[in-house]
């Protein structure tokens, strides 16, 4: 059986059992969206790299107390957002909507201007926003989770996600009106 063929849930299992290379199987298989929060969110490299290494590690130690009742990634979320938040509390962070090492043939340059100018007047804004309300941004605009995830990784209800996230785009959208 492949390792794709496995679900992550039963290789949760596994790593429960005493088995690393199950564990290197979800290490390879979802290192990518995990940087990706974490880099979005904090903004900084080795901040991220951080925030990566210590969700895998807290996975890997949580194991032994993981049940299959919700889905993996649900649960996965719920690591790095507790993560991330508390890394907030230490330090401000940056928020990007371009994450290192995936460069890509882009548009003319004019264009590629004013997309960069706008993507960091949106950071600027970002920036300015409670943690809660950043990181759900972050994991509904940039990862695209649905109300019930975000709520998940964030151990609230859906309908405070949708209260957060409210606050979060009237609040953009006045900062981003102030710099016109």
């Amino acid at each position: 059986m492949s390792e794709h063929t496995v679900s992550d849930e039963l290789l949760m299992l596994d790593v429960a059992k005493g088995n690393l290379e199950a564990f290197e199987h979800i290490v390879r298989r979802h290192h990518a969206w995990v940087w990706s929060i974490a880099y979005r969110f904090l903004g900084q490299k080795e901040d991220a790299e951080d925030i990566v290494q210590k969700s895998f590690l807290r996975l890997l130690d949580a194991s032994g107390r993981y049940q299959s009742t919700s889905l993996f990634r649900t649960y996965f979320h719920r690591i790095i957002s507790r993560l991330c938040l508390d890394q907030a509390k230490k330090k401000h962070p940056l928020y990007l909507d371009t994450v290192p090492d995936s460069p890509e043939p882009g548009p003319d340059a004019q264009s590629e201007m004013l997309s960069r100018e706008r993507a960091d007047s949106v950071r600027e804004a970002l920036d300015g926003l409670p943690a809660a309300q950043r990181l759900a941004m972050v994991l509904r605009y940039y990862e695209n989770l649905n109300y019930h995830d975000i709520a998940s990784a964030l151990d609230t209800t859906p309908k405070a996600v949708e209260r957060l996230l409210a606050r979060g785009r009237e609040r953009l959208q006045s900062i981003l009106a102030d710099k016109k």
